[in-house]
């Protein structure tokens, strides 16, 4: 008889998953508590996949021989908690995936900037004719395109979430950015649980894979004492330090190796300090990978950027509005004010997951003129913000938002929505909240 799967989420990696694994001939069921898009109902039943929307059918799902759970699916689920007292084993797509190709992985994985490095060394992939596919939180599932398009290449954003469910999945080429709190609602309020499930990134890694990562993160330094690493350490930093094989000296960005390269810095296409490690690290990816020297200068120089993150949208009355949606978490929302060339009228707010505002307070005094929270209780921000005399307005939807930004803002400043939190409560997700944002601002 067919192994039984079941898989819980019936978003972009869990019908991934299903067809997946109805390719390789399992008994297959996916499950989801909330509605089903069409678009994936329509994928099931071409398939002739089972499915059940807006309930879990316990019966159905805990006679599985093994889960795969989609990464928005908290382990305190209750039919998780019930999967795992009976002993089922849970994995995420990614991991399923990886059992049915022999491709090459590149994984990302980070706290701020995995979108833009993840994309950008798609970029310098496709621009030199690789065989390549984007995969993991950005573009289609990595079982979808196991199963029907396969690639000789795969880049991969991972989540926290995803590697938590990852065991024997390897990383040819590991990326760890950063590692500043986020999610720590998803991890007991833990600092060091999160640190764990980032740290997955190099498991199973050998003698000849490559793991890249940021030399001055303090929490990277700490925990890479912990860890008999196999794989060839590449570490960058923002200027040359012992060890570290690609850096910024006189104006030059530079790797070392295994091919020694080097541009303009100002020739990047991508600006602000946190960009210079986002290009770092991508350079250094794709030199291991083999690329042409004179492509990733290219590349490096002619990427046009991540949608939600640091996106120029319009100027309306010299007031340039600027969509950063995809600053869920203070330490994305620092960055941004840090790459702030004006005085900044900044939109805060959504989805609190456990934030200390600390860590902006100085910038948010030295660089913002007005503070527009944006949110369904703004209670948190009234109390950390409004003590430091700058204007501030409490609204509840995009459009209060955007008429508090255009009567707030002066000529020459500009309008960052940079909002540290997660888009939950007033959103469907990020993109739609960054999507609102940018119709609006080309309305006034």
């Amino acid at each position: 008889m067919a192994k039984r799967i079941v898989i819980l989420g019936a978003g972009e990696s869990g019908a991934g998953a299903a067809v997946l694994a109805k390719k390789e001939g399992f008994d297959v069921f996916v499950s989801d508590m909330s509605l089903i898009h069409d678009r994936y109902k329509k994928m099931l039943n071409d398939r002739g996949i089972e499915w059940e929307e807006g309930t879990h059918t316990a019966e159905k799902i805990l006679n599985a021989d093994e889960i795969i759970k989609s990464p928005g699916i908290p382990d305190k689920a209750p039919m998780v908690k019930r999967a795992v007292e009976k002993g089922i084993g849970i994995i995420s797509e990614i991991e399923f995936a990886g059992r049915y190709t022999h491709s090459k992985m590149i994984c990302i994985t980070g706290s701020n900037g995995k979108t833009t490095t993840t994309s950008l060394i798609y970029h310098i992939f496709k621009e030199a004719g690789y065989d390549v596919g984007l995969a993991g939180n950005i573009g289609h599932s990595l079982a979808l395109q196991v199963a029907e398009e396969p690639h000789e290449y795969y880049i991969i954003e991972l989540s926290s979430f995803q590697l938590d469910n990852m065991y024997r999945f390897r990383a040819n080429i590991a990326i760890l950015l950063n590692i500043t709190p986020d999610h720590l609602d998803r991890y007991d309020n833990c600092m060091q649980n999160y640190v764990d499930s980032k740290m997955r990134i190099i498991q199973n890694q050998t003698s000849d894979d490559a793991f890249i990562y940021w030399n001055d993160d303090p929490i990277i330094k700490r925990e890479l004492e912990k860890y008999d690493i196999k794989a060839v350490q590449c570490p960058f930093s923002k200027i040359k330090e012992k060890g570290s094989i690609g850096y910024i000296e006189e104006g030059k960005y530079t790797i070392e190796v295994p091919t020694p390269f080097n541009m303009e810095q100002e020739k990047l296409s991508l600006t602000g300090v946190h960009n210079v490690y986002n290009s770092l690290a991508a350079g250094i990816a794709t030199n291991i990978a083999g690329i042409r020297k004179e492509v990733i200068r290219k590349s490096l120089s002619d990427f046009p950027g991540v949608e939600h993150r640091l996106e120029k949208v319009v100027s309306v009355r010299g007031v340039q509005y600027v969509n950063d949606s995809k600053a869920t978490n203070v330490d994305a929302c620092w960055y941004a004010l840090e790459s702030m060339k004006t005085k900044v009228v900044l939109i805060l707010g959504g989805k609190d997951k456990g934030n200390d505002y600390n860590a902006i307070k100085d910038l948010v005094a030295q660089k913002c003129s007005a503070l527009v929270y944006l949110g369904a209780d703004n209670t948190k921000l009234h109390n950390f913000f409004d003590g430091m005399g700058i204007p501030v307005r409490d609204t509840h939807s995009m459009k209060e938002c955007i008429e508090a930004c255009y009567e707030l803002a002066k000529p020459g400043e500009t309008v960052l929505l940079s909002p540290c939190c997660a888009s939950f409560d007033l959103f469907k997700n990020m993109e739609d909240r960054g999507e609102q944002f940018k119709t609006l601002a080309r309305s006034l």
